[in-house]
């Protein structure tokens, strides 16, 4: 399973209560209802657990967060710093 599919089963499963509901990879969760601040913080904490990436309070941003697009976006690039970080090739 990719980022995305992850993402997105984790959003329709923790917020849409297992209905997909018309739910696009650019569907906003802010702007549509989909997840509040609270959910913004449980969406977080999944990605850290899953992908063993840390999100600093800065990158709490909706230009990392508010999709599912951005937030494979943002693990895919955290991911890619950190694989530079120790030395491994891409």
């Amino acid at each position: 399973m990719n980022i995305k599919d992850d993402v997105r089963s984790f959003v329709i499963d923790t917020f849409l209560f297992g209905e997909d509901d018309g739910l696009n990879d650019d569907s906003s969760f802010l702007a549509e209802g989909i997840v509040d601040s609270t959910g913004i913080m449980q969406l977080v904490s999944f990605l850290q657990e899953r992908y063993r990436v840390s999100i600093e309070d800065e990158e709490l941003i909706p230009d990392n967060l508010d999709s599912i697009m951005r937030v494979a976006t943002f693990i895919e690039e955290k991911m890619r710093a950190l694989k530079l970080e120790s030395g491994i090739s891409a």
